[in-house]
C-alpha cells in the first residue's frame, strides 16, 4: 500500500520536474558564469606556437523557447587587457596591436541562426550569423558551436579561426621584429551561463 507520504513526495517531485521544464521552454535569460567559462586564443609565430587567455569575460544569452534552442539574444563581451599568456612583454606588444588604449572591449553579437541540429535531447548543433568588434573594427562573422542545457546551466562550446588583418591588427612581433607571430589566431571558447 502507497503512503500518503510518498504520494505527496511524489507530487513534489512532478511539480519541480514541470517547473524546470517550463521555466527553460520560456523565455528566460542567462548569465555568464566567468568562474566555469573559458576563452583561450592560439597563435603561431616564426619561433613557436602560443596561447592566451581571456581572464575577465562577460556576457548573457536569452531565449524564445530555451528547450528549442531559438536564441533570441546572445552577446559575448572579452575585456582586451585581460587577455593574458603569462609573459609580459608578449602581453604589452598584443595590446598594443590591438589598440587597448581606445578599444578596451572585444565583442560578439549574435545577429540570427543560419542552421540548427539536434544532436541529442539537450544538445544542439547551431550556426549562426553575429558580429565580431576588435580593435573597434566591427565585422559579420559566422560562428559555429555545441549548444547544452543541463540543470537550468546554458553551455556554448566551440572555436572559430580569423585573420588579425582582418581587424586592422598588426601581427605583434617581439625583439627587434625577430619574433614575428602569424596572422591567423584560433578563438576556442567554452561557455557557461545560467
Amino acid at each position: 500500500m502507497t503512503s500518503y507520504k510518498t504520494i505527496n513526495g511524489l507530487k513534489v517531485l512532478l511539480i519541480t520536474v514541470l517547473f524546470s521544464f517550463s521555466f527553460l521552454a520560456i523565455g528566460q535569460n542567462f548569465t555568464l558564469n566567468q568562474s566555469d567559462s573559458s576563452l583561450k586564443i592560439f597563435g603561431t609565430s616564426n619561433v613557436h606556437d602560443w596561447e592566451m587567455n581571456a581572464d575577465e569575460q562577460k556576457g548573457s544569452i536569452s531565449f524564445k523557447d530555451a528547450t528549442n534552442a531559438e536564441i533570441s539574444k546572445l552577446e559575448i563581451i572579452v575585456t582586451a587587457e585581460a587577455l593574458k599568456s603569462g609573459k609580459n612583454g608578449m602581453d604589452k606588444n598584443t595590446y598594443k596591436a590591438l589598440n587597448t588604449k581606445t578599444h578596451k572591449q572585444i565583442k560578439y553579437v549574435y545577429g540570427s541562426t543560419t542552421s540548427k541540429e539536434k544532436v541529442s535531447e539537450n544538445q544542439y548543433k547551431l550556426t549562426t550569423q553575429g558580429q565580431l568588434t576588435i580593435n573597434g573594427v566591427t565585422k559579420p562573422i559566422t560562428l559555429s558551436f555545441n549548444m547544452t542545457t543541463n540543470n537550468n546551466v546554458i553551455t556554448l562550446k566551440g572555436e572559430k579561426k580569423i585573420i588579425m588583418t582582418d581587424y586592422n591588427v598588426e601581427p605583434p612581433t617581439a625583439l627587434l621584429g625577430t619574433i614575428k607571430t602569424g596572422d591567423e589566431v584560433n578563438i576556442v571558447f567554452e561557455t557557461k551561463l545560467k
